[in-house]
């Protein structure tokens, strides 16, 4: 529960922020029914929330450095909707096990950004291992907008593109070989993706005006996120995410 209401807070919040958000080839999302793998490049840090909002109700789990979950109410906020800690330097095996549990034996998707950090290209191994061990399809999808605050705050366009599905499963051993083979088909999904979304994309902006609109919207926001936050606050001190999830 509180996973919908974080997504739909954050969601209510872009768009007062920025309004502009457009998505395309939904239809292309695999079935709710269906677990699957999300990956995308990592472009912004809410360009998951609009993914995550695309693709509701269906809910993820998703990857987060370790170093974010240093803090207490972060640490709770990202934990209560399904973030597990990785080691990027020294990652372990349960960064594999325990999105593969999850995939076989929940309802929740996971989201990955397989580049590892933002604006990175390289694509990593870890989805291809969890997609094939979990016997999952990959879902690909990219974000064009903007990439800083100042721009999402101007109304930039924001993009969303969904693309085809990928089947790892004809391949037979992730080898070094049959890794490059999962990247490549990843990464052509991307580039395809990013030319498709380019005529889509321009500098039109919101009209200042709606923003006029938005102000009430704006105040009922702002106590709501002061409610939540004194609730995040009192509840990382009595209730645990990891009992919770197990």
């Amino acid at each position: 529960m509180f996973y919908t209401y974080l997504r739909g807070l954050v969601v209510f919040l872009l768009w007062i922020i920025n309004g502009n958000a457009h998505y395309h080839n939904q239809d292309k999302i695999i079935d709710q029914k269906e677990n699957y793998i999300f990956v995308a490049p990592h472009r912004t840090w809410w360009d998951p929330v609009y993914m995550a909002f695309a693709a509701r109700p269906k809910q993820f789990i998703f990857m987060a450095k370790k170093e974010l979950f240093e803090n207490r109410l972060i640490s709770w906020w990202i934990r209560m909707c399904g973030a597990f800690p990785v080691d990027r330097e020294n990652p372990s095996q349960k960064a594999i096990r325990y999105p593969i549990k999850m995939l076989k034996n929940s309802q929740r998707s996971l989201m990955m950004f397989p580049s590892g950090s933002r604006h990175s290209t390289e694509i990593k191994g870890g989805v291809a291992a969890i997609a094939k061990m979990a016997k999952v399809r990959i879902m690909p999808v990219v974000y064009q907008g903007p990439m800083h605050l100042k721009d999402l705050i101007k109304g930039d366009r924001v993009d969303v593109n969904f693309g085809n599905p990928i089947d790892v499963s004809d391949i037979k051993r992730l080898d070094d070989e049959g890794l490059k083979q999962v990247a490549s088909r990843i990464q052509n999904e991307f580039d395809r993706l990013d030319e498709e979304t380019k005529p889509f994309h321009n500098n039109k902006r919101v009209n200042p005006l709606t923003y006029l609109f938005r102000i009430p919207f704006a105040l009922i926001a702002l106590v709501v996120v002061i409610f939540t936050f004194l609730f995040s606050l009192i509840g990382s001190f009595v209730w645990d995410p990891e009992k919770h999830f197990k």
